[in-house]
C-alpha cells in the first residue's frame, strides 16, 4: 500500500464522526470531501464518475483479456467510483479490497443493485403495493428490501421508480405507483423513508434513487424507450410532483430517463438536470445515467459520437456514467480542451464523495460485508411476515356478485384451475434478480392450508412455451389445448371454481410493452369453456398492469386482482379468498374496457365538448364504438362489507386560516370488520390553465367494526388548492371548487366552495 493511500485511510478511520439528531454533521463531511478532492488528479476525479457493471467472479482469478480485464485494471487505477450487480458479502468485499488496497487513494466503491421490490424475500410489485394505499406498509416493504440488500453488501438501490403513467401498454407500469401524481408522491416519500431510514450511515439502510427523470412513463404508444411529447402543464403537474416529493424526502440519488423531452435526451437535458433539479429544487445529491443512456444519445441523433455524448451529459448535470464508458474515455480530454469546465467535474465528484461519507464507507469500506449478518437477515421469518402483510393489503376485489366470496372453509368441492395456479416463479414478478427461482408460495399451496374443503387442481393450459428469463421475450402458448378436458371435468364436479390467470411475471417490466391487453394465449378460451359448464367462478388475476377483461367483468361473478405478490403470494391470496383477511385494496390505475381507450385516466381535462349536445348528434368527445368510461375506475376496490358515505361538509375559512376543512361521515353498513380508503377529489371549475375534471387531493385509510361510524376530516391548503401554471410557477387562484368524497374516483357525494 502506498504511503499517500495509507495516510488518507488512516485520516478517515481515526477521525471521529459527529452526529446531530442522528444525522452526520454536514460541515464535517464537507471538510472531508474537500480534503480528498484536493489530493485527486483529474483522472481520478473522472474515475469517480465512472460506473461499471459486475463482470467476473471477483473471488476467483483476475480476468485476462477483453473488457473484463480493462475494468479490473481501471479498478486498480482508481478509475471506477461505483459498481452495480456485484452482490453477496464475499464478492463485495473482494471488489472493495481491490480499490481500497491497490488504487493510489483507496477511495471505496458504492455498490448498487436493482432491488426494486425485494432482494431474496420479494414483496409485491410496486404497482401492487400502490393498490394498498397504505404508506406504512409500503415503507415497511422498502425497509425489508433495504435490510436484505445491505446485509448482502449493497448500499444503493435503483428505486423507487416514481414515473407516473397513464398507459397500461407500457411494461414498466408494474414498477411505479400508477397514474396519479398525488398518490405517487405519497408513495415516493414512503419508499424513500423505507430504504434510507433516519441514518444513512447505518448498516441497515441503503441510498435510494428516484427514477426516471423525467417523462419516461409518457412514452408514445406505450413502447419502452420511446420518445415523449408532453406540454408544460402535464410536465409540471403530472410528471414532476413525485420527483419533487422524493427530493424533499431526502432521496440521495436521481436517475436519468431513456427518453427525449422536447427533442433533447433526458441524460443530456440541462433544463431537467440543471435548471429544475439542481438549481430550482436545490438538489445536492447525485445524478446517475441509466444503463448506457449517455452513449444512447448517439442513436437518438443528438450526439455524433461518444465524446460528444460525454460532453452533453457532463454539461447537463449527469454526475455518474452507468456502463457506457463515455466519461472515463473522454472527460479528461474534454476538460483539457476547455469544453467541460473543471468546476463541473469537481461539483459532480463532491456529490459522489459526499454520498460515500454519508454511507460510512470512508470510516469502514467493509461495513456492509458481515457474513454473519448476511445469514441472519436474508430470508428471515420476520421479513416474510412483513411481505405477507403488504401482499394481503395489495389485493383488490374488483367484483363480487352474489357474495360468491369469501369461500366457506369446509364442506365444498373447489376446482383450482389455471396456468398460474401452481406457479411458484411467476408471482415473484419481474425485478427479482436476487431471488431464487420457484420460491414463491403458489396459490395451490396457499389453498391447501384450508383442508376441510375438497380441492381438485388442474392446470388447464400452459401459458408459456420454453424457458423464461429476465433478458428474453417469453413465448406464449397459442396452440396446445391438451389440458382443457381435465380442467373442464374438474369444473363440472365442483361447487366453485377458482380460476387463476393473467400474465407471467416476465411479461411486464422493462422492455415488455404489449399492444394487446387481453389475457395472453389460450386463457380466455379456457375461461369461456369452464364457464359453460360451471359459472360459479372466482377469477384470480395475476398481472403487472391493467388488463382488458370486459368479457369476464360481464360474466364472471367474482374477480380478484392480485398482481404479482412476491414470496408470500399464495398465502396472501388464500387468506383473502377464505375471508381471513378482508380485502381493502384500491386500483392505482384505471382498467380500460378496450385497448383503444388507452391512455385512459380519471384526471383528464373536460374538453370543450364533454357531453352529447342533443340525442343522436355525433359532435362531442367520444367513441362511436366504445364507452368513454373505464371498466374499473382509479381508486375502485370492494370489500366483504359495505360503507355508507354521508354528511359531506365544508368549513370555508381560507382567507382567515389559509385552509379549507372538509369532513364526511363513514359507516360500516355490513356485518364484518373492514378497512376503507376514503378518497377526496377536487375540481377547480375555472382557472388560468384548464384543470382536470377532478384530482385526488387527500385519502385516509380507516377501519370500522360492523355498524361503527367515524367522521373523517381533510385539510385543504395551498398544496391541494394550487397548481403549476405554464411558467412553472405555483399558484393558488380564486374561484369556484367542487369536492367529491367516496370510495373511488367515481365518487358522487359532492359539495362546493369558493375562494375569494
Amino acid at each position: 500500500m502506498k504511503t499517500l493511500q495509507l495516510t488518507i485511510i488512516t485520516l478517515f478511520f481515526l477521525s471521529t464522526t459527529l452526529f446531530v439528531n442522528g444525522q452526520v454533521k454536514t460541515s464535517m463531511i464537507e471538510k472531508r470531501v474537500d480534503s480528498v478532492l484536493a489530493l485527486m488528479t483529474l483522472e481520478e476525479k473522472v474515475g469517480q464518475m465512472n460506473q461499471y457493471n459486475g463482470f467476473w467472479n471477483v473471488t476467483g482469478p483476475a480476468p485476462e483479456g477483453g473488457a473484463a480485464q480493462k475494468k479490473y485494471n481501471d479498478l486498480r487505477k482508481g478509475l471506477v467510483g461505483s459498481m452495480i450487480n456485484v452482490r453477496g458479502v464475499d464478492q463485495v468485499r473482494a471488489v472493495q479490497k481491490i480499490v481500497v488496497e491497490e488504487s493510489r487513494l483507496g477511495i471505496p466503491l458504492i455498490i448498487g443493485f436493482d432491488a426494486i421490490h425485494g432482494y431474496k424475500t420479494t414483496s409485491p410489485i410496486p404497482l401492487g403495493e400502490a393498490a394498498s394505499w397504505d404508506m406504512e406498509a409500503i415503507e415497511l416493504s422498502a425497509r425489508v428490501t433495504a435490510l436484505e440488500s445491505a446485509a448482502s453488501g449493497i448500499n444503493w438501490t435503483f428505486a423507487p421508480m416514481v414515473d407516473i403513467s397513464r398507459d397500461a401498454r407500457w411494461g414498466r407500469v408494474m414498477e411505479g405507483g400508477g397514474e396519479d401524481p398525488y398518490l405517487g408522491s405519497e408513495i415516493a416519500k414512503a419508499r424513500v423513508r423505507g430504504f434510507q431510514g433516519d441514518d444513512l450511515s447505518s448498516v441497515n439502510t441503503i441510498a435510494a434513487c428516484a427514477k426516471h427523470f423525467a417523462g419516461y412513463g409518457f412514452s408514445e404508444s406505450g413502447k419502452d424507450y420511446n420518445t415523449v411529447d408532453v406540454g408544460t402543464s402535464t410536465l409540471y403537474n403530472a410528471i414532476l410532483p413525485p420527483f419533487e416529493a422524493a427530493q424533499k424526502a431526502g432521496v440521495r440519488t436521481f436517475m436519468n430517463s431513456f427518453n427525449d423531452l422536447n427533442g433533447i435526451p433526458a441524460t443530456g437535458n440541462s433544463f431537467l438536470l440543471r435548471d429544475i433539479l439542481k438549481n430550482t429544487w436545490k438538489y445536492e445529491g447525485v445524478v446517475v445515467s441509466d444503463w448506457g443512456s449517455i452513449g444512447e444519445m448517439i442513436a437518438h441523433g443528438f450526439a455524433n459520437d461518444l465524446k460528444h455524448a460525454a460532453e452533453y451529459a457532463a454539461l447537463a448535470g449527469c454526475d455518474i456514467d452507468m456502463e457506457s464508458s463515455a466519461y472515463v474515455a473522454h472527460l479528461v480530454s474534454l476538460v483539457k480542451e476547455k469544453k467541460v469546465p473543471l468546476a463541473l467535474i469537481d461539483d459532480s465528484v463532491k456529490r459522489i464523495l459526499t454520498l460515500k461519507f454519508e454511507l460510512g464507507l470512508f470510516d469502514d469500506p467493509y461495513r456492509y460485508c458481515d457474513p454473519e449478518r448476511e445469514k441472519a437477515v436474508i430470508n428471515s421469518e420476520e421479513n416474510h411476515q412483513a411481505v405477507l402483510d403488504v401482499a394481503k393489503k395489495s389485493i383488490v376485489l374488483l367484483k363480487n356478485d352474489g357474495n360468491l366470496l369469501p369461500l366457506a372453509k369446509s364442506g365444498q368441492k373447489i376446482a383450482l384451475i389455471g396456468p398460474l395456479a401452481a406457479d411458484k416463479n411467476s408471482p415473484l414478478g419481474n425485478w427479482r434478480l436476487a431471488a431464487d427461482d420457484n420460491t414463491a408460495i403458489s396459490v395451490l399451496e396457499g389453498m391447501k392450508e384450508y383442508p376441510k374443503n375438497k380441492l381438485d387442481y388442474a392446470k388447464g393450459v400452459e401459458l408459456i412455451v420454453g424457458k423464461t428469463e429476465f433478458i428474453s421475450e417469453v413465448n406464449i402458448n397459442t396452440s396446445d389445448k391438451s389440458g382443457f378436458e381435465q380442467a373442464i371435468n374438474a369444473a363440472k364436479k365442483a361447487d366453485k371454481v377458482i380460476l387463476v390467470m393473467g400474465e407471467h411475471g416476465y411479461q411486464t417490466g422493462e422492455g415488455r410493452s404489449r399492444a394487446k391487453l387481453d389475457l395472453p394465449g389460450l386463457q380466455q378460451e379456457l375461461m369461456q369453456a369452464i364457464y359453460s359448464v360451471n359459472p360459479n367462478i372466482v377469477l384470480v388475476l395475476m398481472n403487472g398492469r391493467p388488463l382488458t377483461i370486459e368479457w369476464a367483468a360481464e360474466n364472471i361473478p367474482a374477480i380478484v386482482e392480485t398482481w404479482h405478490l412476491g414470496s408470500q403470494s399464495g398465502h396472501a391470496i388464500a387468506q383473502v379468498l377464505y375471508g381471513d383477511y378482508n380485502p381493502s385494496g384500491k386500483l392505482p390505475m384505471c382498467f380500460p374496457r378496450s385497448v383503444g381507450q388507452v391512455p385512459i385516466y380519471y384526471n383528464h381535462k373536460s374538453t370543450g365538448r364533454p357531453t352529447i349536445p342533443a340525442p343522436n348528434l355525433v359532435f362531442w368527445s367520444h367513441y362511436g364504438d366504445e364507452k368513454n368510461s373505464p371498466l374499473y375506475p382509479f381508486g375502485h376496490g370492494l370489500s366483504y362489507t359495505s360503507f355508507l358515505y354521508e354528511d359531506l361538509s365544508i368549513s370555508n375559512d381560507y382567507k382567515a386560516t389559509a385552509e379549507i376543512k372538509v369532513s364526511v361521515k363513514i359507516k360500516n353498513a355490513g356485518k364484518v370488520k373492514g378497512k376503507e380508503v376514503v378518497q377526496l377529489y377536487l375540481r377547480d371549475k375555472f382557472a388560468s390553465v384548464a384543470r382536470p375534471v377532478r384530482e385526488l387531493k387527500g385519502f385516509k385509510l380507516i377501519e370500522l367494526n360492523p355498524g361503527e361510524q367515524k367522521t373523517v376530516e381533510f385539510i385543504l391548503g395551498d398544496r391541494e388548492l394550487g397548481f403549476y401554471n405554464n411558467h412553472g410557477e405555483w399558484v393558488v387562484e380564486t374561484g369556484g371548487f367542487e369536492i367529491y368524497v367516496g370510495g373511488s374516483s367515481a365518487a358522487t357525494l359532492q359539495n362546493q366552495f369558493e375562494l375569494k
